[in-house]
């Protein structure tokens, strides 16, 4: 009978102890759910004052930056490829605020951000950076937006859509006036902060 008691007051301890550590996992999981759900809010409400298009277009570089930290992590690319597309993609998420805000629209131009090197990937025959200006397009396709320095140096452009690319194309047609294509963006310096490109090529190039 003593015997009998004695594992009895053992089973029961066992299911206390087994209850409180099935209580302390349900806490830590529960307590890093919320974690993780106050960090995302905290990150999403700093993007409060956007709209829906410009907090997808900083989403996307979020989202590109994780896959450059996930790729060189397994070392599946240079340290090299890395620093500059980390760069780009700081330069771009600036860049994207700062239009956002001159603008106060919810939009924003498809980008393209280059290091001098990389402007033949923009251009047949590129053009030399010192004639550069803020609002000045290129073949009728970019406009020069201005630079990001940092560790490298990127020069933005705009990307123009297929209606002021005809508008333009048009226009050259019926007249031969040197700048006609010359156009500046009003309450912006010629030494812009950083300039971002556009999502698609340039962030996510091959090493």
């Amino acid at each position: 009978m003593v015997f009998l008691r004695r594992l009895g007051r053992i089973f029961a301890l066992t299911k206390i102890m087994n209850w409180k550590r099935l209580m302390i996992s349900v806490g830590l999981v529960l307590a890093t759910g919320l974690t993780l759900c106050a960090n995302g809010l905290a990150q999403e409400s700093g993007h409060d004052e956007f709209g829906p298009v410009v907090r997808a277009y900083l989403g996307y570089l979020h989202d590109e930056q994780e896959v450059v930290d996930d790729r060189a992590s397994r070392h599946e690319i240079t340290p090299q490829y890395y620093r500059r597309n980390s760069n780009r993609i700081r330069a771009l998420r600036k860049i994207a605020i700062a239009i956002a805000r001159e603008t106060n629209n919810d939009y924003l131009p498809e980008l393209e951000a280059a290091t001098r090197d990389e402007l033949k990937t923009l251009f047949e025959a590129p053009p030399n950076p010192r004639s550069f200006r803020i609002g000045k397009v290129f073949n009728n396709m970019y406009r020069y937006l201005g630079t990001v320095r940092g560790v490298e140096v990127f020069y933005v452009f705009a990307r123009l859509d297929p209606y002021e690319q005809a508008e333009l194309i048009k226009g050259d047609k019926t007249t031969s006036v040197a700048g006609t294509n010359h156009t500046e963006f009003p309450n912006r310096s010629e030494t812009t902060e950083p300039v971002p490109q556009k999502p698609a090529n340039s962030v996510t190039g091959s090493p």
